[in-house]
């Protein structure tokens, strides 16, 4: 399956375009066009990977520091070469990555001035902090962060697309009036005022929002296929992408 870049998967084509397994077959070679893919993938799990590191214990400013170290070498390093195409979902090696990070690496990254580090990937580090300070203060475990952060971030980075793609199309104000369609409880949804804002009767509005909708999943379907590296894999993905942001 081949992604657009309009977000679509495109059927027919071969599965091995997808931004992971891009990474994958380059493992072994600094292609741009795997360098790309891979920054495209670490842009999106670096919220993730700093409430995991927070949750471990890490102050702030040393969760800053192990998270833009961590991506710093990832980018920079062979470990790639690593992964294991048997497990190909990339969450899964970005996680088992940091743990060993973490474990292993450490000291001899904090031995690094402060800062000293070349900034790899622009990461807003304030930012990161307020919305981890808003993250429910309970027995969650790290991972269990990693991966409701991992969903949330995906599906943020997919509704940022979508609505990127209707400002281009001079539909900025239409996708803000439909935007509760996507991301609201479905109770709370008042078709009336959608319409009325739209100028549309409430049953154009409904068929509106039902298609926005599965423009919607299939463009998550398509991110999702690009954190994979098999086919075969995107079902349970999806699934599992389902059942963290249920998980309390």
């Amino acid at each position: 399956m081949e992604v657009s870049d309009s977000g679509e998967a495109r059927p027919g084509a071969v599965f091995a375009t997808t931004h992971w397994s891009v990474v994958l077959t380059a493992a072994r070679s600094d292609t741009t066009r795997a360098q790309a893919a891979l920054e495209h993938l670490c842009r999106t799990y670096w919220y993730p990977l700093y409430a995991y590191a927070r949750r471990r214990g890490h102050a702030p400013p040393d969760a800053q520091d192990l998270t833009q170290e961590f991506f710093a070498r990832l980018l920079a390093g062979n470990w790639l070469a690593a992964a294991d195409r048997r497990r190909g979902r990339f969450r899964t090696f970005l996680l088992s990555a940091m743990q060993h990070f973490l474990a292993n690496e450490w000291h001899r990254a904090h031995a690094q001035k402060r800062g000293g580090c070349h900034a790899t990937l622009s990461l807003d580090d304030d930012t990161a902090e307020r919305r981890y300070q808003l993250e429910p203060v309970d027995n969650a475990t790290p991972e269990f962060l990693f991966e409701r952060g991992w969903a949330l971030a995906l599906l943020n980075d997919v509704l940022a697309r979508l609505e990127a793609e209707y400002a281009r199309d001079g539909k900025a104000a239409w996708m803000e009036a439909m935007r509760p369609v996507l991301t609201a409880d479905r109770d709370a949804i008042d078709y009336g005022e959608i319409a009325g804002r739209l100028g549309l009767t409430e049953t154009a509005a409904r068929v509106a929002a039902h298609r926005l909708r599965q423009r919607y999943r299939r463009m998550i379907r398509a991110e999702v296929a690009n954190t994979v590296a098999a086919s075969d894999e995107v079902e349970q993905e999806m699934r599992h992408l389902f059942q963290a942001l249920a998980a309390r």
